[in-house]
């Protein structure tokens, strides 16, 4: 086979890649991209179409402003069938098209070496050098072939990205991710490393995100995103599935769930959220619902490089979630019981304090606030406002302007009062006896007479 230049262009003419694009460059108004499947399932086909943030559409018509439109040749949602589809490929691996070009492989890489013979494990399309005019071409020849001309070279979903079911215990077809595949030394004609987007299936939405920002990488009108040591996007990856969950309060105050449908934090029945990395919960699966944790499933790791014999048996929990929860149970424990005395407080407005009731018509029992918890409201209540100052209108300087006061407070200075608020009928009650005061002063006198209420 013949090799194909690191530096020159293999997915366009007269274009050093190497330089990238500078300001005197026209705009490309283009980039073609090409979908290889490994061993693959199409999941990760299927949570692109599912994309929102852009969407594939938004990709495939050009609608995102300052991006070059991607001309997709996928197996599945291609227009071309048979050897029109697979002529593109071929203009790819012979450098001839009019712009650059990405390689974007679902399912696992595998190793046609294990194979006595000509055979293969995964193929695309056909050549006509064969007895009976046609022979299955490997998709590992299509990868060896578009790997040294590809302006970036993308592995979406786990399979892709660390080799994922296809490469568990016993690996007949030596499945592997494409990193492993090409090694650690392979850089894009931009000389960008394997880029990858993992997850079983992955976020689509983290996939479209990053084709987008590598497009405007691609284009000169952005940076290269961050990534990780392991090519991930790092912004989307940094943080642990168990920093983001929704249920990870609960782990928090030691509430473990005791079986599947229960709120709870999940640890304690077989999730591994607390050490793998993955954005799912705050993302969403599609559209922004959806998810492990989100809809009652257990984390089982399955965008970490170790899935999935380091994370089996499934639905057993964790060894070490043993200490890690036992700790979190004994402090939880303190936390709750201290959080309600707080949260009790919280509860009651400051004029329900005086009264000693809520006049709620809800509540089955009104229990007035305990000796103990006043007590500990006004530690709390001291220390909140230490180095601080309270609310309210205690010093002359902060009176309403032109000697303004309300009626109550007023009554209670001229009776030698502290002008403080006293318990007094509820709003409703107090208008009605001025509704009636008003009446009885019409009937008595013909006009209503001031009232100070």
């Amino acid at each position: 086979m013949e090799e194909i230049a690191l530096g020159k262009v293999a997915g366009g003419p007269g274009v050093e890649y190497g330089d990238s694009t500078s300001a005197g460059d026209p705009p490309l108004e283009k980039i073609y991209a090409f979908w290889l499947a490994g061993m693959s399932c199409d999941g990760c086909s299927i949570a692109v179409t599912g994309a929102s943030e852009p969407t594939i559409e938004d990709l495939l018509l050009g609608r995102i402003p300052g991006l070059p439109r991607l001309i997709l040749y996928h197996p599945v949602l291609s227009i071309e069938p048979g050897a029109e589809f697979v002529r593109n490929f071929e203009l790819a691996a012979q450098g001839r098209l009019d712009a650059p070009y990405v390689v974007i492989l679902e399912g696992s890489a595998v190793d046609d070496s294990l194979i006595e013979g000509d055979g293969y494990w995964v193929g695309l399309g056909a050549r006509h050098s064969h007895e009976d005019g046609r022979k299955v071409i490997s998709v590992m020849e299509w990868l060896d072939r578009l790997a040294p001309g590809a302006a970036a070279m993308i592995a979406i979903g786990t399979c892709a990205t660390w080799g994922g079911i296809p490469a568990a215990v016993g690996n007949p077809t030596g499945a592997m991710g494409m990193m492993d595949y090409l090694g650690k030394d392979y850089r894009s004609a931009f000389g960008l490393p394997v880029i990858n987007i993992p997850g079983c299936s992955p976020v689509g939405d983290n996939f479209t995100e990053v084709v987008a920002m590598v497009l405007h990488f691609l284009q000169g009108t952005g940076p290269l995103p961050e990534f990780d040591e392991l090519g991930r996007p790092s912004w989307q990856f940094r943080d642990t599935v168990h920093n983001r969950c929704v249920r990870g309060g609960y782990y928090e105050e030691g509430i473990f769930a005791k079986e599947y449908g229960d709120p709870e934090c999940l640890v304690d029945i077989g999730c591994w959220g607390p050490v793998v990395q993955c954005n799912i919960v705050e993302r969403g699966a599609i559209r922004k619902y959806g998810g492990c944790m989100n809809q009652g499933g257990i984390c089982i790791g399955c965008t970490m490089p170790g899935f999935p014999d380091k994370f089996s048996p499934f639905y057993k929990r964790p060894p070490g979630s043993t200490v890690s929860s036992t700790m979190a149970t004994a402090q939880g424990k303190v936390m709750r019981f201290l959080r309600s005395f707080t949260r009790n407080s919280l509860n009651r407005e400051p004029m329900w304090h005086p009264k000693g009731e809520i006049p709620s018509g809800w509540a089955a029992e009104r229990r007035p606030e305990q000796i103990a918890e006043r007590v500990v409201h006004y530690l709390y209540r001291m220390r909140q406002l230490a180095n601080a100052k309270a609310p309210g209108r205690d010093t002359p300087e902060t009176k309403f302007r032109d000697g303004f006061e309300v009626g109550p407070i007023l009554r209670q200075q001229a009776e030698g009062g502290s002008g403080k608020a006293e318990p007094l009928p509820p709003p409703y009650a107090r208008r009605q006896r001025k509704r009636e005061s008003e009446a009885r002063d019409r009937s008595e006198h013909g006009a209503i007479a001031p009232n100070l209420e």
